[in-house]
């Protein structure tokens, strides 16, 4: 098998594992994170409705520094975004990325600027 489509049918795997007992609601939306090879974002997403609830990321911003600095800014524009929305606590969704790097420095920046998970 091409290793690319065994990357990605792998991958699929993991974010089938973990999307199967995470559940956003209204009272505590799932935190979802997205991770590229340039940018990265963030979504408080309520699964009852369907509908975003508030967005971070770092496309079209002029953010300085290395990958893991802008995930950390992007954690606490979200939990900035959060507090606005009157929303203290959310369920993180780490998708099929290991909680390691960007995705735990933007876990750790929503913590620290307030946000429960």
């Amino acid at each position: 098998m091409n290793r690319l489509v065994l990357k990605q049918k792998n991958a699929q795997r993991r974010a089938n594992r973990v999307a199967s007992v995470i559940r956003g609601s209204a009272e505590r939306p799932r935190l979802a994170v997205h991770v590229s090879n340039n940018h990265i974002s963030a979504q408080l997403i309520d699964d009852t409705a369907g509908n975003t609830i508030a967005s971070a990321s770092t496309v079209g911003k002029k953010v300085t520094g290395t990958m893991t600095e802008k995930a950390a800014e992007v954690g606490k524009d979200i939990a900035a975004k959060a507090k606005k929305a009157k929303i203290s606590r959310v369920v993180f969704d780490r998708s099929s990325k290991q909680y390691h790097g960007r995705v735990k420095a933007l876990a750790e920046a929503a913590r620290q600027a307030g946000l429960e998970f």
